[in-house]
């Protein structure tokens, strides 16, 4: 699978840069600001567009060629990270979030579309694990890099690294052989539209209890580049390199779950539902942590279950639909992910200011555990499965 190869490699680079951005982004805004409120309006920007855009998205990536617009939507972006080194204060990070949710709102289901077309549909599964290995370790990269120029060099540095990684994807784009792609089924022209999608959606219980838990968990439970600064900058009392240290620690979390995955290839709503209830649980304890060490031995296992959660959640969403549906199907999964950003990320952030990180940490991780908990049951009676009971034995007679 040629054309797969050349997109992973890519994609490698691509996260890499990216998470490079994010790290110099966030460390800037709170040492400006000393704010976690700022850098979650800034998440909340990103996000505020595919909620409102999303759904034509989808739309659009079931009927137009994903390979052009993917190259637009790169371009773009390499356009934006460099917008940063211009050094426009505030105001100018957000608009630069703002019109990175725009590109995002179209772009995210074009390329879960066109990720499908590189792999047998069999293979699906195992190429969504693999590509979670794969962005994770870029992350790990981007991370550890990021986090040794940004105390060198300051943010800039990694603006603009970003910017040329974009490069990586368009030539990975245009050396891709067209003829060697599979070609997914397209909707009738009465069921092409955005309602149509949205009603097809609305039918499926087990996709709305599944899309539900993401939101909550996505929400309260894995805001961590909003609690985690938050947390280092507060009561663990660490600098921009302990930062550097959790987020590398976190990416490392992040290949382990998805290797975890890829090795067992068990994604199913009993692991989703098990991963979901754990992580939640270690947020709560991550409250609790001593120091900078004692929260980076949570923030790994943390990690882990988020991408194990997530790879499963977006395997199911795709495996369990119909393909001519597809690209609505991941723009509802986006704009689910874009609503946990605009209301968790501020609430997260307003909470660490007002009521301090810990006692954030603690809250919503005891939040998330009753939705986890409340979801297997719902779940269970949607599926039909017996739940355990506990009634007081009925006596035989003698």
């Amino acid at each position: 699978m040629r054309n797969f190869r050349l997109w992973a490699a890519a994609d490698l680079v691509s996260v890499g840069g990216t998470w490079m951005q994010v790290l110099g982004l966030n460390w800037l805004i709170l040492s400006a600001t000393g704010s976690a409120a700022t850098m979650g309006i800034v998440v909340m920007l990103q996000s505020l567009p595919v909620l409102l855009l999303g759904s034509w998205g989808g739309a659009l990536a079931d009927r137009l060629p994903a390979r052009p617009m993917l190259i637009a939507f790169q371009a773009l972006r390499a356009v934006l990270a460099l917008t940063l080194l211009l050094h426009g204060g505030v105001w100018m990070i957000y608009a630069v979030a703002l019109a990175s949710g725009v590109i995002g709102s179209f772009e995210g289901p074009v390329l879960g579309r066109f990720g499908s077309a590189l792999v047998p549909k069999e293979s699906l599964g195992s190429a969504l694990a693999l590509g979670s290995v794969l962005s994770s370790a870029g992350r790990i990269g981007g991370m550890a890099l990021g986090g040794v120029l940004v105390g060198l060099t300051g943010p800039g540095v990694l603006f603009g690294i970003n910017a040329a990684s974009y490069l990586a994807v368009i030539a990975a784009l245009a050396l891709m052989r067209t003829g060697e792609m599979r070609a997914l089924p397209v909707a009738a022209p009465s069921e092409r539209g955005v309602v149509a999608g949205l009603r097809y959606v609305l039918a499926q219980p087990v996709v709305l209890i599944v899309l539900t838990l993401s939101f909550l968990l996505g929400a309260l439970g894995r805001n961590y580049q909003v609690s985690m600064a938050a947390m280092v900058a507060g009561p663990l009392n660490g600098t921009s390199g302990s930062y550097g240290l959790l987020s590398t620690v976190f990416a490392i979390g992040a290949v382990l779950g998805g290797l975890l995955l890829a090795g067992s290839g068990r994604s199913t709503l009993r692991v989703l539902l098990a991963t979901g209830f754990i992580i939640s649980v270690l947020q709560f304890t991550s409250g609790l942590a001593p120091n900078v060490l004692g929260f980076a031995a949570l923030i790994l296992p943390i990690a882990a279950g988020a991408v194990i959660f997530d790879t499963v959640v977006a395997t199911r969403i795709q495996l369990d639909t119909r393909e001519d549906m597809r690209g609505r199907v991941l723009a509802t999964l986006g704009l689910v992910s874009s609503l946990s950003g605009i209301v968790g990320a501020p609430l997260v952030g307003w909470l660490c200011d007002a009521a301090g990180p810990r006692e954030t940490l603690l809250l919503a991780g005891a939040v998330t555990t009753v939705a986890a908990l409340t979801g297997a049951v719902a779940l269970a009676r949607v599926k039909g499965l017996a739940l355990p009971t506990f009634r007081r034995p009925v006596p035989q007679p003698a």
